[in-house]
Protein backbone atom coordinates (compact mmCIF):
# COMPACT_ATOMS: atom_id res chain seq x y z
CA UNK A 1 0.00 0.00 0.00
CA UNK A 2 1.57 3.40 -1.19
CA UNK A 3 2.06 5.20 2.40
CA UNK A 4 -0.09 7.89 3.26
CA UNK A 5 2.21 10.48 5.83
CA UNK A 6 1.20 14.27 6.15
CA UNK A 7 3.65 16.80 6.59
CA UNK A 8 4.45 20.16 6.92
CA UNK A 9 5.96 20.05 3.45
CA UNK A 10 3.44 18.02 1.92
CA UNK A 11 0.72 19.65 3.65
CA UNK A 12 1.10 23.60 4.13
CA UNK A 13 0.60 26.19 1.57
CA UNK A 14 4.34 26.92 -0.41
CA UNK A 15 3.66 30.40 1.16
CA UNK A 16 3.72 29.25 5.16
CA UNK A 17 0.83 30.46 7.46
CA UNK A 18 1.29 34.04 6.85
CA UNK A 19 -2.48 34.71 6.91
CA UNK A 20 -5.41 33.61 9.03
CA UNK A 21 -5.96 29.38 8.56
CA UNK A 22 -8.63 27.50 10.52
CA UNK A 23 -9.03 24.17 11.05
CA UNK A 24 -11.31 21.56 13.32
CA UNK A 25 -8.86 19.19 15.40
CA UNK A 26 -10.28 16.44 17.35
CA UNK A 27 -8.70 16.75 20.78
CA UNK A 28 -9.18 13.34 22.57
CA UNK A 29 -10.41 14.50 26.26
CA UNK A 30 -12.81 17.28 24.49
CA UNK A 31 -13.70 16.42 20.87
CA UNK A 32 -13.73 18.57 17.85
CA UNK A 33 -12.63 21.90 18.11
CA UNK A 34 -11.95 25.07 15.99
CA UNK A 35 -8.57 25.81 15.51
CA UNK A 36 -6.45 28.35 14.72
CA UNK A 37 -3.37 27.52 12.65
CA UNK A 38 -0.58 29.54 12.94
CA UNK A 39 3.34 28.87 12.52
CA UNK A 40 3.65 28.35 16.27
CA UNK A 41 1.54 26.02 16.41
CA UNK A 42 -2.09 24.73 16.63
CA UNK A 43 -4.72 27.06 18.76
CA UNK A 44 -8.08 26.08 19.92
CA UNK A 45 -10.98 28.62 19.19
CA UNK A 46 -13.82 26.52 21.73
CA UNK A 47 -13.25 29.72 24.00
CA UNK A 48 -14.13 32.34 21.32
CA UNK A 49 -16.50 29.69 19.48
CA UNK A 50 -17.70 26.03 19.80
CA UNK A 51 -18.09 25.70 16.30
CA UNK A 52 -16.66 27.04 13.41
CA UNK A 53 -19.88 28.04 12.04
CA UNK A 54 -20.70 30.30 14.48
CA UNK A 55 -17.12 32.12 13.83
CA UNK A 56 -17.63 32.07 10.29
CA UNK A 57 -20.62 33.97 10.62
CA UNK A 58 -19.64 36.87 12.95
CA UNK A 59 -18.42 40.25 11.08
CA UNK A 60 -14.77 39.85 11.69
CA UNK A 61 -13.58 36.34 12.00
CA UNK A 62 -10.17 37.56 11.64
CA UNK A 63 -10.10 39.66 14.12
CA UNK A 64 -11.75 37.01 16.70
CA UNK A 65 -9.20 34.29 15.28
CA UNK A 66 -6.24 36.09 15.83
CA UNK A 67 -7.23 38.02 19.09
CA UNK A 68 -9.20 35.34 21.16
CA UNK A 69 -7.10 32.31 20.25
CA UNK A 70 -6.66 29.59 23.73
CA UNK A 71 -4.68 27.10 24.99
CA UNK A 72 -2.04 25.47 22.17
CA UNK A 73 -2.89 22.29 21.29
CA UNK A 74 0.10 21.24 19.50
CA UNK A 75 2.39 21.65 16.96
CA UNK A 76 1.72 21.65 13.48
CA UNK A 77 3.87 18.77 12.33
CA UNK A 78 2.89 16.99 15.84
CA UNK A 79 -0.71 17.02 14.61
CA UNK A 80 -0.38 16.31 10.67
CA UNK A 81 1.84 13.41 11.76
CA UNK A 82 -1.57 11.83 13.48
CA UNK A 83 -3.79 12.43 11.43
CA UNK A 84 -3.24 10.02 8.23
CA UNK A 85 -6.16 7.49 9.14
CA UNK A 86 -4.32 4.21 9.32
CA UNK A 87 -1.58 5.78 11.51
CA UNK A 88 -3.59 7.72 13.71
CA UNK A 89 -3.19 7.77 17.45
CA UNK A 90 -6.63 7.90 19.35
CA UNK A 91 -5.00 9.27 22.29
CA UNK A 92 -3.49 12.15 20.66
CA UNK A 93 -5.11 15.31 18.45
CA UNK A 94 -5.73 15.15 14.88
CA UNK A 95 -7.16 16.95 12.00
CA UNK A 96 -10.75 16.94 10.66
CA UNK A 97 -12.68 18.57 7.85
CA UNK A 98 -12.66 22.24 8.61
CA UNK A 99 -16.69 22.36 8.47
CA UNK A 100 -19.22 21.48 11.05
CA UNK A 101 -23.15 22.97 10.74
CA UNK A 102 -22.55 24.62 7.30
CA UNK A 103 -24.76 22.85 4.30
CA UNK A 104 -21.82 21.32 2.14
CA UNK A 105 -23.35 22.70 -1.70
CA UNK A 106 -22.12 21.66 -4.90
CA UNK A 107 -22.01 24.24 -8.50
CA UNK A 108 -21.73 21.46 -11.64
CA UNK A 109 -20.90 22.11 -14.91
CA UNK A 110 -18.74 25.42 -14.30
CA UNK A 111 -16.17 24.65 -17.01
CA UNK A 112 -16.49 23.88 -20.67
CA UNK A 113 -14.58 21.05 -20.09
CA UNK A 114 -16.59 19.57 -17.45
CA UNK A 115 -19.78 20.18 -19.50
CA UNK A 116 -18.24 18.41 -22.12
CA UNK A 117 -17.59 15.15 -20.29
CA UNK A 118 -20.63 15.00 -18.36
CA UNK A 119 -22.22 14.99 -22.03
CA UNK A 120 -20.42 11.86 -22.93
CA UNK A 121 -21.90 10.52 -19.79
CA UNK A 122 -25.16 10.83 -20.74
CA UNK A 123 -24.87 10.18 -24.53
CA UNK A 124 -22.97 6.79 -23.93
CA UNK A 125 -25.56 6.66 -21.08
CA UNK A 126 -22.84 5.53 -18.43
CA UNK A 127 -20.88 3.14 -20.59
CA UNK A 128 -17.03 3.70 -20.39
CA UNK A 129 -16.22 1.72 -23.24
CA UNK A 130 -18.63 4.16 -25.81
CA UNK A 131 -16.98 7.08 -24.42
CA UNK A 132 -13.97 7.33 -26.27
CA UNK A 133 -16.20 7.63 -29.86
CA UNK A 134 -18.30 9.93 -28.43
CA UNK A 135 -15.83 12.12 -26.71
CA UNK A 136 -14.52 12.40 -30.43
CA UNK A 137 -18.34 13.34 -31.90
CA UNK A 138 -18.82 15.60 -28.90
CA UNK A 139 -15.40 17.63 -29.53
CA UNK A 140 -15.96 18.03 -33.13
CA UNK A 141 -19.29 19.40 -32.51
CA UNK A 142 -19.29 21.49 -29.47
CA UNK A 143 -15.42 22.84 -29.04
CA UNK A 144 -16.59 26.44 -29.81
CA UNK A 145 -18.39 26.67 -26.41
CA UNK A 146 -15.91 27.78 -24.59
CA UNK A 147 -15.93 31.58 -26.01
CA UNK A 148 -20.24 31.33 -25.05
CA UNK A 149 -21.29 33.43 -21.77
CA UNK A 150 -24.05 31.11 -20.52
CA UNK A 151 -27.26 32.51 -20.54
CA UNK A 152 -26.45 35.46 -23.18
CA UNK A 153 -28.45 35.33 -26.96
CA UNK A 154 -25.39 33.65 -28.21
CA UNK A 155 -25.73 30.67 -25.70
CA UNK A 156 -29.80 30.19 -26.96
CA UNK A 157 -28.66 30.21 -30.72
CA UNK A 158 -26.13 27.42 -29.50
CA UNK A 159 -29.00 25.76 -27.89
CA UNK A 160 -30.99 25.63 -30.91
CA UNK A 161 -28.27 24.92 -33.32
CA UNK A 162 -27.43 21.88 -30.85
CA UNK A 163 -31.20 20.52 -30.40
CA UNK A 164 -31.20 20.19 -34.30
CA UNK A 165 -28.16 17.93 -34.37
CA UNK A 166 -29.64 15.82 -31.78
CA UNK A 167 -27.01 17.10 -29.68
CA UNK A 168 -28.54 18.64 -26.68
CA UNK A 169 -28.16 17.55 -23.18
CA UNK A 170 -29.56 18.65 -19.58
CA UNK A 171 -25.57 19.03 -18.53
CA UNK A 172 -25.78 21.60 -21.39
CA UNK A 173 -28.58 23.39 -20.02
CA UNK A 174 -27.26 24.26 -16.78
CA UNK A 175 -23.59 24.57 -18.86
CA UNK A 176 -24.45 27.85 -21.13
CA UNK A 177 -28.53 28.38 -20.12
CA UNK A 178 -28.83 31.25 -17.47
CA UNK A 179 -29.32 29.05 -14.04
CA UNK A 180 -26.65 26.93 -12.73
CA UNK A 181 -27.01 23.33 -11.58
CA UNK A 182 -26.77 23.67 -7.48
CA UNK A 183 -27.12 20.51 -5.34
CA UNK A 184 -26.57 19.08 -1.88
CA UNK A 185 -23.20 17.93 -2.06
CA UNK A 186 -23.34 15.87 1.59
CA UNK A 187 -24.81 15.83 4.98
CA UNK A 188 -23.30 18.62 7.52
CA UNK A 189 -21.23 16.90 9.14
CA UNK A 190 -20.39 14.36 6.76
CA UNK A 191 -17.38 15.40 5.08
CA UNK A 192 -13.85 13.81 5.50
CA UNK A 193 -10.78 15.72 6.25
CA UNK A 194 -6.76 15.43 4.99
CA UNK A 195 -5.55 12.02 5.32
CA UNK A 196 -8.51 10.08 5.38
CA UNK A 197 -10.00 7.58 3.08
CA UNK A 198 -12.46 8.81 -0.05
CA UNK A 199 -15.25 6.70 -0.90
CA UNK A 200 -16.22 5.35 -4.25
CA UNK A 201 -19.31 2.83 -5.13
CA UNK A 202 -17.81 -1.01 -5.47
CA UNK A 203 -20.52 -1.52 -8.26
CA UNK A 204 -18.91 1.45 -9.80
CA UNK A 205 -16.30 0.94 -12.84
CA UNK A 206 -16.14 4.92 -13.93
CA UNK A 207 -15.70 7.08 -11.36
CA UNK A 208 -12.81 10.01 -10.23
CA UNK A 209 -11.67 12.98 -8.31
CA UNK A 210 -13.15 16.30 -8.95
CA UNK A 211 -10.67 19.12 -7.55
CA UNK A 212 -12.55 22.20 -6.74
CA UNK A 213 -12.10 25.42 -5.17
CA UNK A 214 -14.43 25.71 -2.28
CA UNK A 215 -16.15 28.98 -0.96
CA UNK A 216 -16.76 29.56 2.51
CA UNK A 217 -20.26 31.62 2.94
CA UNK A 218 -21.41 32.76 5.89
CA UNK A 219 -25.45 33.31 6.56
CA UNK A 220 -25.17 36.57 5.21
CA UNK A 221 -24.45 35.57 2.09
CA UNK A 222 -20.62 36.78 1.87
CA UNK A 223 -17.80 35.17 0.62
CA UNK A 224 -15.50 34.66 3.55
CA UNK A 225 -12.31 32.15 2.27
CA UNK A 226 -11.80 29.17 0.69
CA UNK A 227 -10.65 26.01 0.77
CA UNK A 228 -9.65 23.04 -1.03
CA UNK A 229 -12.63 20.23 -2.02
CA UNK A 230 -12.73 16.83 -3.68
CA UNK A 231 -16.03 16.40 -5.52
CA UNK A 232 -16.08 12.62 -5.43
CA UNK A 233 -17.83 11.64 -8.74
CA UNK A 234 -19.88 8.22 -10.00
CA UNK A 235 -19.60 8.55 -13.81
CA UNK A 236 -21.38 5.68 -14.81
CA UNK A 237 -24.34 6.13 -12.35
CA UNK A 238 -24.99 9.50 -13.57
CA UNK A 239 -24.40 8.83 -17.23
CA UNK A 240 -26.86 5.79 -16.69
CA UNK A 241 -29.40 8.88 -15.90
CA UNK A 242 -29.23 12.43 -14.95
CA UNK A 243 -31.56 10.97 -12.01
CA UNK A 244 -28.86 8.79 -10.16
CA UNK A 245 -26.90 12.26 -9.64
CA UNK A 246 -27.35 12.44 -6.25
CA UNK A 247 -26.96 8.92 -5.80
CA UNK A 248 -23.67 9.45 -7.40
CA UNK A 249 -22.79 12.29 -5.01
CA UNK A 250 -23.76 11.99 -1.82
CA UNK A 251 -22.27 8.36 -0.45
CA UNK A 252 -19.99 7.85 2.47
CA UNK A 253 -16.36 9.93 2.41
CA UNK A 254 -17.65 11.41 -1.49
CA UNK A 255 -17.31 15.30 0.06
CA UNK A 256 -13.75 15.74 1.37
CA UNK A 257 -12.27 19.26 2.40
CA UNK A 258 -9.48 20.67 3.78
CA UNK A 259 -6.55 20.97 5.33
CA UNK A 260 -7.86 24.39 6.51
CA UNK A 261 -10.12 27.14 5.41
CA UNK A 262 -8.23 30.45 4.63
CA UNK A 263 -9.89 33.62 5.43
CA UNK A 264 -10.03 36.26 3.27
CA UNK A 265 -7.80 39.11 4.86
CA UNK A 266 -4.92 41.31 3.66
CA UNK A 267 -2.87 38.30 1.87
CA UNK A 268 -5.80 36.32 0.76
CA UNK A 269 -8.29 37.91 -1.24
CA UNK A 270 -10.94 36.82 -3.66
CA UNK A 271 -8.92 37.77 -6.50
CA UNK A 272 -6.58 35.36 -5.60
CA UNK A 273 -9.33 32.67 -5.48
CA UNK A 274 -10.52 33.68 -8.79
CA UNK A 275 -6.63 33.05 -9.73
CA UNK A 276 -6.24 29.96 -8.77
CA UNK A 277 -4.91 26.87 -9.90
CA UNK A 278 -5.38 23.57 -8.35
CA UNK A 279 -2.75 20.44 -9.29
CA UNK A 280 -4.19 17.31 -9.33
CA UNK A 281 -1.91 13.80 -8.87
CA UNK A 282 -3.27 10.71 -9.00
CA UNK A 283 -0.82 7.63 -7.95
CA UNK A 284 -1.93 4.23 -7.89
CA UNK A 285 -0.62 0.86 -6.32
CA UNK A 286 -0.44 -0.43 -9.56
CA UNK A 287 2.02 2.26 -11.01
CA UNK A 288 -0.49 4.29 -12.66
CA UNK A 289 0.67 8.21 -12.30
CA UNK A 290 -1.63 11.00 -13.28
CA UNK A 291 -1.65 14.56 -12.82
CA UNK A 292 -3.37 17.32 -14.57
CA UNK A 293 -3.99 20.90 -13.86
CA UNK A 294 -7.41 22.99 -12.82
CA UNK A 295 -7.49 26.66 -13.59
CA UNK A 296 -10.59 29.22 -11.60
CA UNK A 297 -9.43 31.57 -14.74
CA UNK A 298 -11.83 29.33 -17.43
CA UNK A 299 -14.89 29.27 -14.91
CA UNK A 300 -17.76 30.33 -17.25
CA UNK A 301 -20.07 31.81 -14.23
CA UNK A 302 -18.45 34.38 -12.12
CA UNK A 303 -17.93 32.38 -8.31
CA UNK A 304 -20.18 35.32 -7.34
CA UNK A 305 -23.10 34.47 -9.08
CA UNK A 306 -22.59 30.89 -8.16
CA UNK A 307 -23.12 32.21 -4.73
CA UNK A 308 -25.92 35.08 -5.55
CA UNK A 309 -27.77 31.90 -6.78
CA UNK A 310 -27.10 29.82 -3.66
CA UNK A 311 -27.75 32.28 -1.40
CA UNK A 312 -30.16 34.81 -1.17
CA UNK A 313 -33.66 36.38 -0.95
CA UNK A 314 -34.94 32.70 -2.80
CA UNK A 315 -32.80 30.57 0.21
CA UNK A 316 -31.13 30.98 3.20
CA UNK A 317 -28.70 28.95 5.16
CA UNK A 318 -28.59 29.85 8.87
CA UNK A 319 -25.41 28.04 9.51
CA UNK A 320 -23.19 29.40 6.53
CA UNK A 321 -22.27 26.71 4.06
CA UNK A 322 -19.61 25.71 1.70
CA UNK A 323 -19.90 25.84 -2.24
CA UNK A 324 -17.82 23.74 -4.08
CA UNK A 325 -17.49 25.61 -7.84
CA UNK A 326 -16.86 22.89 -10.32
CA UNK A 327 -13.81 21.50 -11.73
CA UNK A 328 -11.97 21.85 -15.28
CA UNK A 329 -10.73 18.62 -14.71
CA UNK A 330 -12.56 14.86 -15.56
CA UNK A 331 -9.28 12.60 -16.31
CA UNK A 332 -9.59 10.50 -19.65
CA UNK A 333 -6.40 8.94 -19.59
CA UNK A 334 -6.71 5.04 -20.40
CA UNK A 335 -5.92 3.07 -17.23
CA UNK A 336 -8.24 0.02 -17.81
CA UNK A 337 -7.30 -0.42 -21.64
CA UNK A 338 -7.34 1.99 -25.14
CA UNK A 339 -10.54 3.78 -25.30
CA UNK A 340 -11.45 3.00 -21.73
CA UNK A 341 -10.28 6.20 -19.98
CA UNK A 342 -9.59 6.15 -16.35
CA UNK A 343 -11.26 5.03 -13.19
CA UNK A 344 -10.35 4.87 -9.78
CA UNK A 345 -8.56 2.15 -8.17
CA UNK A 346 -8.83 0.69 -4.39
CA UNK A 347 -5.82 2.38 -2.98
CA UNK A 348 -4.86 5.26 -5.10
CA UNK A 349 -3.72 8.37 -3.54
CA UNK A 350 -5.48 12.09 -4.43
CA UNK A 351 -3.31 14.69 -3.72
CA UNK A 352 -4.97 18.17 -4.56
CA UNK A 353 -2.98 21.17 -3.97
CA UNK A 354 -2.47 25.02 -4.71
CA UNK A 355 0.16 27.17 -2.94
CA UNK A 356 -1.99 29.50 -1.43
CA UNK A 357 -4.26 26.83 0.42
CA UNK A 358 -2.08 23.63 0.99
CA UNK A 359 -2.70 20.33 -0.39
CA UNK A 360 -5.45 17.64 0.50
CA UNK A 361 -4.33 14.44 0.35
CA UNK A 362 -6.88 11.36 0.49
CA UNK A 363 -6.39 7.31 -0.20
CA UNK A 364 -9.28 5.97 -2.30
CA UNK A 365 -11.34 3.65 -1.34
CA UNK A 366 -14.65 1.66 -1.60
CA UNK A 367 -17.85 2.83 0.56
CA UNK A 368 -18.36 0.04 2.36
CA UNK A 369 -14.84 -0.62 3.74
CA UNK A 370 -14.82 2.97 4.59
CA UNK A 371 -15.56 3.73 8.82
CA UNK A 372 -19.01 4.41 9.11
CA UNK A 373 -20.19 8.46 9.39
CA UNK A 374 -21.11 8.40 13.49
CA UNK A 375 -20.55 11.93 14.62
CA UNK A 376 -23.62 13.64 13.68
CA UNK A 377 -25.24 16.94 14.94
CA UNK A 378 -26.51 15.32 18.22
CA UNK A 379 -23.61 13.54 19.11
CA UNK A 380 -22.10 16.88 18.54
CA UNK A 381 -24.61 18.97 20.66
CA UNK A 382 -24.45 16.03 23.62
CA UNK A 383 -20.56 16.87 23.67
CA UNK A 384 -20.96 20.68 22.93
CA UNK A 385 -23.19 20.09 26.24
CA UNK A 386 -21.06 18.64 28.05
CA UNK A 387 -17.37 21.17 28.14
CA UNK A 388 -16.73 23.86 29.54
CA UNK A 389 -15.36 27.20 27.65
CA UNK A 390 -11.78 27.08 28.28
Amino acid sequence: MLALRLTPENTLPSEGLAGTFLARVWVPADGPTPALVTPDGVFSLFPAAPMLAQLLAVENPVGIAHEQAGPRIGSVPEVLENTAHDRRDPARPWFLAPADLQALKACGVTFVKSMLERVIENLAAGDPDAAAATRATIEAEAGSLARVTPGSPEAARVKRALVARGLWSPFMEVGIGPDAEIFTKAQPMSAVGTGDEVGVLPSSAWNNPEPEVVLVVSPAGRIVGATIGNDVNIRDMVGRSILLACRAKDNRASCAVGPFIRLFDATFTLDDVRRTVLNLRIEGEDGFALSERHCMGDISRDVTDLVAQTIGPHNQYPDGLLLFTGTSVAPAADREGPGRGFTHHVGDLVTISTPKLGALINRVNHTDRISPWTFGIGQLIENLRGRPRR
